[in-house]
């Protein structure tokens, strides 16, 4: 799939990024002996961390950039950081459909901030709903495909 100007691409993740700036992929965390978080991420598994949060899923493309044509479904990914941001962000290079999720998620090997939409993001109580009933219908749909994704809504 190639870079379609029209579409518009959402990122949810780190705070105080600018218009202009480039979101890349992170290098691996190098994972500390007393860690949970590091332990869970290099095993693959995600953890509730001891503030109630969900830590972060672990990635199947840690090469590339995650980005999602759903807003709300970037806003969920901004709330899991602690005050993370929501932008929306034209790729770089070629876009491809993830098959990590049921939403519609892409990658890229980088993407370009062009516009900072919320700092701080918290999802409330009527989006954590909406989110959590489509989640549920993506499930089903994704199932009858065959296609067993898993479940990673961040209930808190």
């Amino acid at each position: 799939m190639t870079n379609d100007t029209r579409t518009r691409y959402f990122h949810g993740g780190a705070a105080g990024l600018q218009v202009g700036d480039r979101l890349v992929p992170k290098p691996p965390l190098i994972a500390h002996p007393n860690c949970p978080e590091c332990k869970a991420r290099a095993a693959g598994v995600q953890i509730r961390l001891p503030d109630g949060r969900l830590s972060e899923p672990p990635t199947g493309q840690p090469d590339k950039v995650y980005i999602s044509t759903d807003k709300l479904y970037a806003r969920y990914y901004a709330s899991m950081r602690w005050l993370g941001d929501l932008y929306r962000v034209e790729p770089e290079g070629e876009v491809v459909r993830s098959t990590e999720d049921a939403f519609d998620t892409f990658i890229c090997s980088a993407a370009v901030v062009v516009q900072v939409i919320d700092r701080a993001v918290r999802l409330t109580p009527k989006e954590r709903r909406q989110l959590d009933r489509r989640w549920a219908a993506l499930e089903v749909a994704a199932r009858r495909e065959g296609m067993g994704i898993p479940r990673q809504l961040n209930r808190r």
